[in-house]
C-alpha cells in the first residue's frame, strides 16, 4: 500500500478528502437545501441552515409515484460527502453491475451540519454558532430527504463512524422512513470512557492554546491542532499495519511528518471542537428495540475507537432481531477505524442485505 492511502485511512476522522477519480467519469450533482429560522435542540436559532449535498444517479418512481431507489450515505466526523469518492469506496461500489450501481440507485451524500459546505462555525459565527448535536444532524438529514427531495422511504442508509451512529438513530427515530440500515464502525451506546476521553483531550488542547483566543483567532492555533491531529492519528490507525509498513524509527517518523503536513490544518479549529462535541448526547441504547429495519452492522477488530472486547455488541444484537453483526478480523491489510470506507472488506455482505 502506498503512503498516501495509509494516511487517509489512519486519519479518517479529520481528513475531508476528495479523490476525484470516480467523479471524473460519473456525473454528480451538487446542491444546497436551505431551511429558514432553524432551531436546534438547545433552543438556539440560525436565520438559515444550509445543508450541502451531492447526488449520483437519478430517482425512479414506483407505481404510486413514490421515489423507490434512494440511498443515503453518511460520513464520519470531520469528513464530507465527498469522502465517498475515494477509489476504495466508489471504485468498489458505484460502477456498472456493482452493489450500489448509480444507474440503479439514486445516491444522496450530504455534508452534515458543521461540515464541508454546510453551515458551520467557521462561516463567521465561530463559537457563537448554535451548539448542535447528533439529533440536530439527523433532523436536518430527514428534512433534506423528505422536504427537499420528496422521498418517503429510503432504500438504505449506509453510515461510517459518525454516520454509523446516525444510522442507529434513524432506525429508532424514523423507523418507517428507511428499509435497510448499514452502520459501519460504531457502537450503539453513549460516547463515554476512552471514546469520550480522546475527544475531550482534543477539544481541551485547542482551547488551551493561547492563540485560540476563545475562538477568535487570527491564525490557526497550531499547538492545539497538532495535539488533536496526534490523537486522531492514534485513534484511527491499525497498529499491525503501521508496524508492517514502517518497521524502523526513520520510516515511522517520516510517515508521521507526512501525515501532519497533509492534515493538521485541514479543518478549522472551531469546527473541530463542534464536530467532536456534537456526539455528547448520543445514546441509542435505550431504544434499540425500536429498530425494525434489516440491519448490517460491521465493526473491525483493530478499531481503537470501538474496541471489540467490551461485550457491548453481544448484548446489543440480542435486542435487534433483524440485525446481523460482523466483526472484521484484524490483519496487516485492514485499516483500523478507517476499515469502514474500504468496501472490499464488506461489499458482499452489503449486496446480501439489499438482496433480501
Amino acid at each position: 500500500m502506498d503512503m498516501r492511502k495509509l494516511i487517509l485511512a489512519s486519519l479518517a476522522l479529520f481528513s475531508a478528502v476528495h479523490v476525484p477519480a470516480f467523479a471524473e467519469t460519473t456525473a454528480s450533482t451538487e446542491a444546497d437545501a436551505v431551511f429558514k429560522d432553524y432551531v436546534v435542540s438547545t433552543g438556539e436559532r440560525l436565520p438559515e441552515l444550509k445543508i450541502h449535498y451531492t447526488t449520483l444517479g437519478a430517482p425512479k418512481r414506483d407505481a404510486s409515484g413514490n421515489i423507490s431507489n434512494a440511498i443515503m450515505i453518511l460520513h464520519g466526523t470531520g469528513e464530507t460527502g465527498h469522502q465517498f469518492f475515494q477509489p476504495q469506496f466508489a471504485g468498489e461500489l458505484f460502477g456498472p453491475g456493482q452493489v450500489l450501481d448509480t444507474s440503479k440507485y439514486f445516491i444522496i451524500m450530504p455534508d452534515n451540519v458543521g461540515h464541508g459546505k454546510s453551515s458551520k462555525p467557521s462561516d463567521g459565527l465561530r463559537m457563537a454558532f448554535p451548539k448542535y448535536d447528533y439529533s440536530d444532524m439527523i433532523a436536518s438529514q430527514h428534512q433534506l430527504v423528505t422536504k427537499t427531495l420528496g422521498i418517503k422511504k429510503l432504500k438504505l442508509i449506509l453510515g461510517t463512524s459518525m454516520g454509523c451512529m446516525h444510522a442507529f438513530m434513524w432506525g429508532s427515530r424514523y423507523p418507517d422512513a428507511v428499509e435497510n440500515l448499514a452502520p459501519f464502525a460504531c457502537l450503539p451506546v453513549e460516547i463515554a470512557g476512552q471514546n469520550r476521553m480522546w475527544r475531550k483531550l482534543s477539544m481541551d488542547a485547542i482551547r488551551a492554546d493561547p492563540n485560540w483566543n476563545d475562538g477568535n483567532y487570527t491564525a490557526p492555533p497550531m499547538s492545539g491542532l497538532r495535539t488533536a491531529a496526534t490523537l486522531s492519528l492514534i485513534a484511527g490507525a491499525n497498529p499491525l499495519a503501521l508496524q508492517a509498513q514502517y518497521p524502523t524509527r526513520a520510516a515511522a517518523e517520516a510517515y508521521t511528518n507526512e501525515a501532519f503536513d497533509r492534515v493538521v490544518t485541514r479543518n478549522d479549529a472551531n469546527d473541530i471542537i463542534y464536530q467532536l462535541d456534537s456526539s455528547r448526547t448520543y445514546n441509542p441504547w435505550p431504544t434499540l428495540e425500536a429498530i425494525k429495519a434489516p440491519t448490517l452492522w460491521i465493526n473491525s477488530a483493530d478499531d481503537f475507537i470501538n474496541p471489540a472486547n467490551y461485550g457491548i455488541t453481544e448484548r446489543a444484537i440480542k435486542r435487534m432481531p433483524n440485525a446481523k453483526f460482523i466483526l472484521i478480523p484484524a490483519s496487516a491489510d485492514t485499516k483500523g477505524h478507517g476499515t469502514h470506507t474500504w468496501a472490499k472488506f464488506w461489499k458482499d455482505d452489503l449486496a446480501a442485505l439489499l438482496a433480501q
